[in-house]
């Protein structure tokens, strides 16, 4: 998993990784089509993430829009059914570039943020998938909705802002156990109706998979370690 990214074989690896998804749904009776592998390729060029796409991934998870902007178009010209996810924190000055180019945002956490994307999704005709950042450890440095506000805020997005939500976003405090964090989001989840879940990341997501989760995001388990961000 901690392997340099020069040294890894990517396809071996992404087959590591589905293999380890599909035992974790055995294990829960789950069918391994209800989780989506996301293939975070945030610092990553083409040239890393390209045999990852020859070995089928179409699922790939992006932190920054710039560095998106700049690096996917080729990419999804010559692979028009490559899904990209917004992972990472979104500046609400972002969200034209966000609904233009991704499939999904998974970082909405604050009504400014709900604003600027409703503006621009019905500027776009076009909605992404939109899943609620929840901040499950209440982390003071960490972006997310905290758990006891959540409930309101969906509303707020639902009725405030005609955003069709899907799903929430966890990332367990680091220090902890992720199984309660996980937990705690999908019963947030299940009471406001939502049936997707994004959770777990390359150290646990055959745990959030137990718990239900429908998107996994994994990138050093793929593409190996990540190169310095300049």
């Amino acid at each position: 998993m901690n392997s340099p990214a020069s040294t890894i074989n990517p396809a071996a690896a992404l087959a590591a990784v589905r293999q380890d998804i599909a035992e974790a749904c055995r294990e829960v009776d789950r069918n391994p089509d209800s989780v989506t592998l996301i293939a975070v390729s945030k610092t990553f060029g083409a040239d890393a993430i390209a045999p990852v796409i020859a070995a089928g991934q179409r699922a790939f998870g992006e932190n920054r829009v710039q560095e998106a902007k700049a690096k996917w178009p080729p990419l999804t010209a010559q692979h028009p059914d490559i899904a990209l996810h917004m992972i990472g924190p979104l500046q609400s000055n972002k969200a034209r570039d966000a609904v233009a180019l991704f499939d999904a945002i998974h970082s909405l956490d604050r009504a400014s943020l709900a604003a600027a994307l409703a503006k621009e999704v019905a500027r776009a005709g076009r909605c992404p998938t939109l899943f609620v950042e929840v901040n499950t450890g209440a982390e003071a440095q960490k972006a997310g909705i905290l758990p006891d506000q959540v409930d309101a805020f969906l509303a707020e997005c639902r009725s405030g802002y005609d955003l069709p939500v899907a799903g929430l976003m966890c990332i367990p405090p680091f220090e902890e156990p992720p199984a309660p964090h996980f937990a705690l989001t999908a019963k947030i989840a299940a009471r406001n109706g939502l049936k997707l879940l994004s959770m777990g990341m390359s150290a646990d997501f055959p745990i959030a998979i137990r718990f239900g989760a429908t998107h996994v995001r994994v990138g050093s388990a793929i593409f190996g370690e990540r190169p310095p961000h300049g």
